[in-house]
């Protein structure tokens, strides 16, 4: 297990739709997953994984193993939010993040702890994540 201390967090923009919230114009609680979910993606991009090409040149992806929200406040719809992404620990098979929201004032929204599981797709089992998958990250 090694700990990981991120310079300055990933930072990914998000505009709040419609689909986003519920009838009162209020972020609806399971679309803050997608917002953490999308942030972690393009960290991965922004690092040059390319998570189909992984998934089939290895058989492997990350899943969700663990989360932990803290709901501090409610975004609205149009808000212009900020979501980002600090790796604070990497274990064998897994990650983990710290995430929080922010409205672009910087008010922050939700905290997250993120933990994802490096997987076997086929045999759905978690595996050691291969040392070039992620790179910059210690291993």
């Amino acid at each position: 297990m090694s700990t990981v201390a991120s310079e300055t967090p990933f930072t990914w923009p998000v505009r709040v739709y419609w689909e986003d919230t519920d009838a009162g114009g209020v972020v609806y609680h399971a679309s803050y997953l997608c917002f953490l979910e999308r942030a972690r993606s393009e960290w991965l991009r922004a690092l040059g994984v390319n998570q189909m090409a992984l998934k089939e040149a290895t058989g492997l992806a990350f899943m969700v193993r663990e989360m932990q929200l803290d709901f501090l406040r409610a975004a609205l719809l149009d808000d212009e939010l900020q979501v980002t992404v600090e790796v604070k620990e990497r274990r064998a098979a897994s990650i983990l993040f710290a995430q929080t929201i922010f409205r672009a004032d910087g008010t922050p929204l939700l905290r997250a702890q993120v933990r994802v599981a490096c997987v076997d797709v086929r045999r759905m089992q978690p595996v050691r994540i291969p040392a070039d998958a992620i790179p910059g990250l210690d291993h």
